[in-house]
């Protein structure tokens, strides 16, 4: 019996790294699941309402106690807070190009909760390895989603993707949005719009995109893994949720 006792130790332990890495791999799609949901949520209020739905992005710290409201590149790492809010008079408030401001308070409502997600970072993942469509097993998967996010626009494609970690992007022309807005003591510099028709825009004041990326990686506590080089993939725990600027069609690839 101490024979098989050792024996199941032994086993138990050459184990346990597999069930970790599983449990996180759970963790990032369940966070993945639960920012499409809210991304969903708020694109059918903006068009059962006929008015117009910010969804911001704040990072901080996992053991922040309050907000900071610093403005990106994000200090904070490990855990994601997202809130909606909805345009009262029907409008986009502001016209594309309008001077930046904030949206103001009186004009907007937030809808529903906040919502705190820990252990992720929302940054660059980088480009796929085999761009759809492709044969095979990565057809579907994060190695073989479609690039398109990685090259409308060139060089301005960064306008086609959120990353908390930088405020300006590759080509250095800005891409946080020009009107921010506040929620239970955040504020929000990085946003998601969905206009009456469902039409979405990345930061709220640039044209549709035929596609659309947020990449999230997974954090231990306060830590986020190092970027990839640029134009290379990340190699992790990643995943990439991609939709596009007319029709939605949230999609999330996994590894």
């Amino acid at each position: 019996m101490l024979v098989v006792a050792g024996i199941i130790s032994i086993l138990l332990a050459l184990l346990a790294p597999a069930f970790t890495s599983l449990n996180n791999a759970g963790n990032i799609t369940d966070a993945a699941y639960s920012i499409k949901g809210l991304l969903e949520e708020a694109r059918v209020t903006a068009m059962a309402n006929d008015t117009y739905v910010w969804v911001g992005f704040y990072e901080e710290n996992t053991s922040a106690s309050a907000p900071t409201n610093t403005q990106p590149p994000y200090p904070g790492k490990g855990r994601l807070v997202m809130a909606s809010v909805l345009s009262l008079d029907g409008t986009a408030i502001f016209d594309d190009a309008a001077t930046g401001a904030a949206l103001p308070a009186d004009r907007i409502k937030q809808v529903g909760k906040l919502l705190h997600i820990d252990g992720v970072h929302i940054t660059e993942v980088g480009p796929p390895a085999a761009p759809s469509p492709v044969p095979g097993p990565l057809q579907g998967k994060f190695d073989g989603r479609p690039d398109t996010p990685y090259i409308e626009g060139a060089p301005y494609d960064h306008y086609d993707r959120i990353s908390s970690d930088d405020p300006y992007g590759k080509q250095s022309h800005g891409d946080q949005t020009k009107f921010p807005f506040s929620a239970q003591n955040y504020t929000f510099y990085k946003t998601v719009r969905f206009g009456p028709g469902g039409e979405a825009n990345i930061n709220g004041t640039y044209s549709l995109k035929h596609l659309a990326e947020l990449g999230l990686v997974q954090t231990h506590g306060d830590q986020a893994p190092t970027p990839p080089p640029a134009g290379a993939t990340y190699s992790g725990n990643a995943i990439a949720i991609q939709f596009s600027g007319v029709g939605g069609n949230f999609t999330i690839y996994t590894r």
